[in-house]
């Protein structure tokens, strides 16, 4: 399994925009084979990172999520919103192998 890590740099006066942003892609994730662990808003300290946290399989499945995201419509207009209400200044993404039990 992988996990990839968004660490995101937002525009904190846009924080209701980035929310919708965030609330298209959770099942956009589902509908091509992730399982989304959510996104993670400013509450205390600085206000403006979010996080979002969802995983695949394996590599090649988010690698064939990030192929088919670019062919299908709802994911588009995602991206459109996103470039439109510019709520996101910057984006890092980094991948993890998690570790639930002793047997994983």
């Amino acid at each position: 399994m992988i996990t990839c890590y968004l660490r995101y740099v937002i525009d904190p006066f846009k924080l209701k925009e980035f929310e919708h942003y965030g609330k298209l892609w959770i099942p956009l994730v589902e509908k091509f084979g992730g399982k989304h662990h959510g996104y993670f808003l400013p509450s205390e300290g600085a206000n403006n990172i979010a996080l979002a946290l969802f995983s695949f399989s394996s590599f090649a499945a988010y690698e064939e999520y990030r192929k088919n995201f670019l062919e299908d419509p709802e994911s588009q207009a995602a991206l459109r919103y996103k470039e439109e209400t510019r709520c996101i200044i910057s984006i890092e993404r980094s991948f993890f192998r998690p570790v639930f039990t002793a047997g994983d």
